[in-house]
C-alpha cells in the first residue's frame, strides 16, 4: 500500500503498484454520524447530608477525570450538616463490570472548612464511576458527647444507656455480616457501661481502640446521601508513565555520497539498531516524525529555507504527494511488511512505536484535489496556507473542519484505524490545538469505544486553558511548558500545579528538547546541564522524553536569540555516532532504571518540596506506598553549590527527630540523614537521588 491515493473515503484503497507489501485488508468502514450539538449536564443539588466540591469533577460531570491502574488517587468533597450531630463520608467505587466497593473518607485540617479526602487505586482499565456519601454518624455523635460529659459528671446514666443501646445495635449488624468475635467485642463493651463505674474507667471503655475499629467497620450510617455518579476513566499504565525516545527513521543509516552531492534515506529496516539501542537505555516508547510521502510544492530546505531541491528531503510535517496521505509510507522508508518488521521489532524488545499524526496537507496531498472543500479557499481563489504572522508555511494547507464536517471527521478515523490495523497504540498528535476541541472528543469516543488502549500525545505549546481543555476532553498526555521552567520558584510552582491543580485531566510529559525546540539553557553546550535538566525531567514526571542528539550535547542555534537547532533535522538528513564521547548514554540509562524501580517516581500526584537554603538547590521527595524517593539537585551547570536541606521529615512518613537512612541511587553510597543536612553538589556530579530505606 505504499504510494497510494484515497479516493473515496467509503471504498477501499488501492495498492500501488510500486507497493512491494500488502496489508491486512480492512472492513468497509462504517460511515458514523456526528454530533455537533452542544453537551449538556444535569444540575445536581444539595441532599439531606450536604456533599459539595467533590472532586475530581471534570465539567460538571460531562468528561471523565484520568486515573491509570494502580494509581494513587485522591477523592475529595466538603461534608457537613447542620446542628452539632458528627457527620461522616464514604466513596463508592463501581468497576467497569459494576462492582461497587466502599473507601472511607478521613476529615481533613482545618476541620472548620469541612474538607474531607480519601485516596483510592483503581485496579483494572476501563470505565469506572464513584460517588460520595455524606451521612449521620451516631457512633461519632456519641464519643464526642462522652468525652465531654463523662470527665465532667454530667447525664452520665443516659451516656451509658445511650452507648449500650448502640454498640448491641452494631452487634446484630455485625452478625448478620458473619463476624463473630466483632459482635462480642461490641457486646462485652456494652456490659462494660456500668453509670456505678467511676467516670475516667467509664472514658477509657469509651476510647477503646478496639470498639473504635468495630464501630468504623460496622456502626450504623443514618440519613446516607449519595452524589451523582461521576466518572473515571483508568487508562494503562504507560498513560502516565513512560520514557519516551524520538529519532528520524530517515536519518539512520543515512549515506552520503560526495561525488554526486545526494544522500541515500535510511530506512525502517535499519533503524532496527537505533530501537534496540533506545530500549537498551530503558526507554519504552519510540515515536516517530510523519512516514508518509512529503510533498514538493514549496518544499523546504536547509534550516527552513524555501530555496530547496529535488536532493533536499523536505519536512517530513509536509504531509502528503502523488504517492499518497496520510494512509501511505514514504516509499524511500520501506513498505508495509517492513513497517510491520519495525513494530514487531518493538514489541519483541518490549518497546512501543508511538506514530506522528499531522493533521494538515501539502499541497500535493490527495485531498487537495479530491476534497478542496477539506480547506479554505480564499477570495482570489487560492488555498489558504498555515501562517502565524509573520511566519508563512507555504508547504502546509491546515484543514478547514466546518465546510464537511462528518467527512473529514470519519476520514481521519479511518486513517487512525488503519494504523491501529498495524500495531500503533500510541499517536503523537501535531498541533492539537489548532483543530476544533469537539473534533478530538468525537475521535476519542469512537476509539474509546472499541480500542481503549490506544494513547494520544498533545503536542500543543499553546495557551493553557487549551491544554487543559485538550486533557479534559480525552489527550492521555501532553507536551508542557517544562522546557521553560528553569530556576527553583518556577520549577516548584509548576509542580504544584500539575500536581495538586490539574492532576484530574492534565497528565504531563517533560520532553528535554524537541526537533522545534532548542532550549536557550542548552545552548551553551555545557553537558553538565545536559545531565541537570535530564534528571529534573526523569525525577519531577512520571513521563519524559528525549529528542535525538540530546545525549551527544548538540545545540548550536540557528541564529542568536532563537530556539531552533542549526541544520536542524527537519529538513535534512542527519545521521550521528551515538557513542561519541562524551554522552548521556550511561545516565540516560541510570535514569530510567531508576524509574522503574520505584514506584514513587512513576506516579505525578504524591510530591513534596523540602527547604534548601540555597537558591540553586532544588529538593523534593515523591512516594508512593512504602517507597519513598528524596532528590536533591544542583541547577546550576557552572558552579559548586553547598547548602544545608531541611527535611520536613513528616513528608518521608517519620517523625521529625528520626534518623533517616538513605541509598543514593546514582552511586550506591548509603548514608544516615536527619531533618538537616548538608550537601555538596558539583556540575560532575550534580544530584542525589535517595532511596528511603
Amino acid at each position: 500500500m505504499s504510494g497510494v491515493t484515497q479516493r473515496n473515503v467509503n471504498k477501499p484503497k488501492p495498492s500501488s503498484a510500486t507497493a512491494t507489501g500488502t496489508p491486512s485488508p480492512a472492513p468497509e468502514p462504517t460511515r458514523i454520524p456526528v454530533d455537533l450539538s452542544a453537551t449538556t449536564t444535569v444540575v445536581r443539588g444539595i441532599g439531606r447530608i450536604p456533599v459539595t466540591g467533590v472532586s475530581p469533577v471534570i465539567e460538571c460531570g460531562a468528561y471523565a477525570a484520568k486515573a491509570t491502574v494502580g494509581e494513587l488517587v485522591p477523592i475529595r468533597a466538603k461534608v457537613f450538616r447542620e446542628g452539632h450531630d458528627a457527620v461522616n463520608a464514604s466513596v463508592i467505587l463501581t468497576d467497569p463490570h459494576g462492582r461497587e466497593t466502599r473507601h472511607d473518607m478521613t476529615p481533613l485540617q482545618p476541620r472548620g472548612l469541612d474538607p474531607w479526602e480519601v485516596w483510592v487505586r483503581f485496579d483494572v482499565e476501563g470505565p469506572w464511576t464513584f460517588r460520595v456519601e455524606g451521612w449521620s454518624d451516631p457512633w461519632g455523635t456519641w464519643l464526642h458527647n462522652a468525652e465531654a460529659k463523662l470527665p465532667a459528671g454530667v447525664d452520665i446514666e443516659l451516656v451509658c444507656l445511650e452507648g449500650r443501646d448502640l454498640f448491641e445495635r452494631t452487634a446484630r449488624t455485625a452478625d448478620e455480616a458473619g463476624d463473630p468475635v466483632e459482635a462480642s467485642i461490641l457486646r462485652a463493651t456494652a456490659q462494660l457501661l456500668i453509670p456505678q463505674r467511676p467516670a475516667e474507667d467509664l472514658l477509657d471503655v469509651a476510647t477503646g481502640s478496639g470498639l473504635a475499629k468495630a464501630m468504623r467497620k460496622y456502626g450504623p450510617r443514618e440519613l446516607v446521601t449519595p452524589t451523582a455518579e461521576f466518572p473515571v476513566f483508568v487508562d494503562r499504565k504507560r498513560a502516565l508513565f513512560a520514557s519516551w525516545y524520538e529519532f528520524f527513521p530517515r536519518s539512520e543509516g543515512a549515506t552520503y555520497d560526495e561525488a554526486t552531492d545526494t544522500w541515500t534515506s535510511g530506512t525502517f529496516d535499519s533503524s532496527h539498531a537505533r530501537i534496540e539501542a533506545a530500549a537498551a537505555m530503558g526507554f519504552d516508547v519510540i515515536y516517530l516524525p510523519p512516514i508518509h510521502p512529503i510533498g514538493t510544492a514549496f518544499k523546504k530546505g536547509k534550516n527552513n529555507t524555501l530555496d530547496a531541491t529535488e536532493k533536499d528531503p523536505g519536512s517530513p510535517w509536509a504531509v502528503g504527494s502523488s504517492e499518497g496521505g496520510h494512509d501511505a509510507i514514504h516509499p524511500e522508508l520501506g513498505d508495509w511488511d517492513s513497517f510491520d518488521r519495525l513494530v514487531a521489532r518493538a514489541q519483541e524488545l518490549g518497546v512501543e512505536i508511538a506514530l506522528d499524526f499531522a493533521l494538515q496537507a501539502s499541497p500535493d496531498h490527495p485531498w487537495v484535489e479530491e476534497h478542496p472543500e477539506w480547506f479554505t479557499t480564499r477570495l482570489d481563489g487560492t488555498i489558504a496556507y498555515a501562517e502565524n504572522p509573520p511566519k508563512k508555511y507555504q508547504d502546509i494547507y491546515p484543514i478547514n473542519f466546518d465546510n464537511d464536517p462528518e467527512g473529514i471527521y470519519n476520514e481521519v478515523l479511518r486513517v487512525l484505524r488503519l494504523w491501529m490495523s498495524h500495531g500503533v497504540r500510541i499517536f503523537r498528535v501535531d498541533n492539537p490545538h489548532t483543530k476544533p476541541v469537539q473534533f478530538w472528543a468525537w475521535i476519542f469516543a469512537q476509539i474509546r469505544a472499541t480500542d481503549p488502549d490506544v494513547l494520544f500525545f498533545a503536542e500543543a505549546f499553546t495557551k493553557p486553558e487549551m491544554m487543559h481543555t485538550l486533557g479534559k476532553v480525552g489527550f492521555h498526555t501532553s507536551y508542557t511548558y517544562f522546557t521553560w521552567r528553569v530556576t527553583k520558584d518556577e520549577l516548584v510552582e509548576y509542580m504544584l500545579e500539575l500536581s495538586r491543580e490539574t492532576d484530574a485531566f492534565f497528565r504531563p510529559n517533560f520532553f528535554v528538547n524537541t526537533p522545534d525546540i532548542n532550549p536557550f539553557h542548552l545552548q551553551s553546550g555545557n553537558p553538565a546541564i545536559f545531565a541537570i535538566r535530564a534528571i529534573l525531567a526523569s525525577m519531577l514526571s512520571p513521563a519524559w522524553g528525549v529528542y535525538s542528539g540530546f545525549e551527544l550535547f548538540e545545540h548550536l542555534p540557528l541564529a542568536a536569540g532563537r530556539e531552533e537547532y542549526l541544520n536542524s533535522e527537519k529538513y535534512e538528513f542527519r545521521p550521528r555516532d551515538y557513542t561519541a564521547q562524551p554522552n548521556l548514554n550511561m545516565l540516560m540509562g541510570t535514569l530510567n532504571s531508576i524509574r522503574r524501580q520505584h514506584p514513587a517516581l512513576q506516579q505525578l500526584r504524591r510530591i513534596d518540596f523540602h527547604t534548601a537554603p540555597h537558591e540553586q538547590v532544588l529538593a523534593f521527595s515523591k512516594d508512593d506506598g512504602a517507597d519513598r524517593v528524596l532528590v536533591i539537585v544542583s541547577l546550576d551547570p557552572d558552579n559548586t553549590v553547598e547548602s544545608e536541606v531541611h527535611l520536613d521529615m513528616s513528608k518521608l512518613g517519620l517523625a521529625q527527630d528520626a534518623p533517616l537512612r538513605v541509598r543514593d541511587e546514582l552511586t550506591g553510597a548509603e548514608f544516615t540523614w536527619g531533618a538537616r543536612n548538608f550537601v555538596r553538589l558539583t556540575p560532575a556530579q550534580p544530584a542525589h537521588i535517595l532511596a528511603v530505606l
